[in-house]
């Protein structure tokens, strides 16, 4: 692993045509370069993950994984606004000497996009040859490949949307709601909002798992019980967990972020956006996830022109994405395997 801030030399102009003096990217690299360049893994990770994709994705990144350094060189760069190292609003605006806070330009998946690229150019990489990325981070690999400005010999997005749906964008103004409904939030303090974070962090499991999830792993037994359940429990964990290593700030652009994506914008349609994306793609998608059916993944399949579609069960929802390694490993390797045997019969 290796840990590295690019700092961009220019003003990095968002879409909103607002600027940003002192763009930061923190990113990670593990393995090393071959020769001619071609061993290029990108990644990009979803709201609240972070550049080290082999601490977040294990079982699929690692060195005995089917993506391990050791063949390959495996690049994941932490977006503009969160909370491990890009520039966000936590980071000093050089204007004032005090934090950004609210006053962080708001941006979108393809101003996320565009500062990977500015990485790229940075490391002098125009080939990849593989993107990947689920939820969030899907959705802004399928950007990076509509936009048509690096080369990519094969792309893989896991649980992901073309344009994000008025009911997940439902969820994130939840999570939203709740975060401004903490006072705290607006008071311009690193720990501001973390109540309401805690809140929304709780919403957001809601969409991330689903109805056979807790029946299987929340159930109480006791049948005399009436209070301190185990799914209560469980919620007030996972929003603490949260709150112990982010911050409400990011969370609330993050969330503004992933509800502005859509490939249509300044393209002439979503089937338009898609079918102009050539390289081999696979499309996957979890059965059990309520936050970005399948239904989302078969409609991106069926409009880019070589693509593959496979649908895993689990019973853990969208965050099976996270979780079923094992079979994203075999249908990932099965899928690799039967488009570079068709790249060498073409050679």
């Amino acid at each position: 692993m290796s840990r590295h801030i690019y700092q961009h030399p220019e003003p990095f102009v968002f879409e909103n045509g607002k600027e940003l003096v002192d763009l930061q990217i923190s990113y990670e690299v593990f393995g090393e370069l071959n020769a001619d360049r071609s061993n290029v893994i990108w990644v990009c990770h979803a709201l609240t993950a972070n550049a080290d994709v082999l601490d977040w994705w294990p079982g699929l990144f690692g060195a005995n994984d089917l993506f391990n350094p050791n063949d390959y060189y495996i690049v994941c760069a932490n977006v503009i606004g969160s909370a491990y190292g890009s520039s966000n609003p936590l980071s000093i605006n050089p204007a004032t000497g005090q934090p950004y806070y609210l006053s962080f330009p708001e941006f979108t998946v393809k101003d996320l996009v565009n500062a990977h690229q500015l990485l790229a150019a940075h490391l002098d990489i125009n080939q990849l040859e593989v993107l990947i990325g689920g939820s969030l981070g899907g959705q802004q690999a399928l950007e990076w490949a509509a936009s048509n400005t690096i080369a990519i010999n094969q792309l893989i997005v896991v649980g992901t949307n073309a344009v994000h749906s008025p009911w997940g964008i439902a969820f994130n103004e939840s999570q939203r709601l709740a975060i401004t409904a903490d006072r705290t939030f607006y008071a311009n303090h690193p720990d501001g909002g973390k109540k309401g974070l805690k809140v929304a962090r709780s919403i957001a499991l809601l969409s991330y798992r689903n109805y056979i999830t807790y029946d299987h792993t929340q159930r109480d037994e006791d049948d005399n019980k009436v209070n301190g359940y185990k799914a209560a429990s469980y919620q007030n964990y996972q929003g603490e967990k949260l709150v112990k290593r982010y911050n409400a700030y990011s969370y609330f652009y993050l969330t503004k972020a992933m509800d502005s994506h859509n490939l249509a914008r300044g393209r002439a349609s979503l089937e338009a956006a898609l079918n102009g994306i050539s390289c081999p793609t696979l499309v996957l998608a979890v059965n059990t996830d309520i936050l970005f059916p399948p239904a989302e993944q078969r409609f991106i399949a069926q409009h880019i022109p070589n693509a593959t579609y496979q649908e895993i069960e689990s019973s853990y929802g969208h965050d099976g994405f996270l979780i079923e390694t094992k079979k994203l490993t075999a249908i990932i390797h099965n899928f690799l395997k039967n488009k570079n045997a068709y790249i060498n019969e073409l050679v």
